[in-house]
């Protein structure tokens, strides 16, 4: 490789950075020590979905590629970071869409979770479609149960569907919404997400483990973060013009990370909508008299799962640790 290219970080193995470059080969890169992103602590700097410009640098007699810069994201998708809670780590960059994942069964998706990656996906005005998958393990009750879930989360405005990827339920009509779009692929570990992916793209042979039936949650068969073309046909030319799914490591809790309290409101649609209501424009909706949020929930127009979910949103900010959505 000669001087600089342009290309799009496809896989992340947390060392080493593949890059599909502009003109249709890849590269293996990696980043200098002392590169990080503007105002933004991660512990990734280098996300998949990043555009980047590479170069060849010769470094203690040694050829290689180098990640030199990094193209203004559109968007991303960010966590706090598990171990460092002061730091974060970026899930994708520069997504469409988000199909999140979550099952009623084998494992349980606790609406927490769901609740604060939909707020953080809100943040960025990332739309995400929630797939419930599993549907061919659910008893009567359970497939209630799920139907409440749906309701609950198309009255707010989300986009729902029920599949079975083990069988192929469903899947078909999703894969209509992927198409000439960057989205990425999340959720618990051990709701199905190989599985999926299998179903999506044949080609991709992604590995699917067993449930730990000790614990009832996902073993981790993804470890890195990779681009996945939904074709096996790239067009070369223009990498962004592909479909692509973003495969993720399998995440257990979702620690929202820099967001102000004032702010959380909004990232809950219907929250937001009964707070303009509210008797004080700066009313935190926990104990203000003459507040709209509190007599909706009351009243049961806001779902009161949400809205414990909003309040342990505001807790991370009052201890500003990281807090497990279980």
């Amino acid at each position: 490789m000669d001087g600089q290219l342009k290309g799009l970080v496809i896989r992340n193995t947390g060392s080493w950075y593949t890059v599909l470059t502009d003109d249709g080969s890849t590269v293996d890169c990696k980043i200098k020590g002392n590169f990080r992103i503007k105002g933004i602590r991660s512990t990734n700097p280098v996300a998949v979905g990043d555009r980047v410009t590479i170069s060849s640098l010769s470094t203690g007699g040694q050829e290689g590629a180098w990640i030199t810069e990094i193209e203004d994201r559109r968007n991303y998708i960010i966590r706090k970071s598990i171990n460092l809670s002061k730091q974060s780590h970026i899930l994708a960059a520069n997504v469409d869409q988000v199909l999140l994942v979550v099952t009623v069964v084998k494992p349980e998706t606790s609406t927490t979770f769901i609740d604060r990656f939909l707020a953080s996906a809100e943040a960025y005005r990332i739309p995400v479609i929630l797939v419930f998958n599993k549907t061919d393990l659910l008893s009567e009750e359970e497939l209630h149960y799920q139907q409440m879930m749906i309701n609950l989360y198309e009255t707010i405005g989300y986009e729902c569907r029920a599949i079975s990827a083990l069988d192929g339920d469903g899947v078909e009509a999703l894969r209509e919404k992927l198409e000439g779009k960057i989205t990425l692929l999340s959720g618990n570990s051990g709701v199905g997400k190989s599985t999926l992916i299998n179903r999506l793209v044949p080609h991709a042979n992604q590995r699917v483990a067993d449930i730990s039936e000790a614990h009832q949650t996902g073993m981790h068969t993804t470890t890195f973060s990779e681009m996945i073309p939904l074709n096996s046909q790239l067009s070369t030319l223009n990498s962004q013009l592909n479909s692509w799914l973003i495969d993720t490591p399998g995440i257990k809790g979702f620690g929202t990370f820099d967001m102000e309290k004032e702010e959380v409101t909004s990232y809950f649609k219907e929250i937001f909508e009964f707070s303009k209501q509210c008797r004080f424009s700066d009313c935190t909706h926990t104990h203000e008299p003459g507040c709209a949020v509190l007599k909706a929930v009351e009243d049961h127009y806001i779902a009161q799962s949400r809205y414990q979910s909003y309040l342990s949103m505001l807790e991370d900010k009052d201890e500003n640790k990281y807090r497990e959505a279980f």
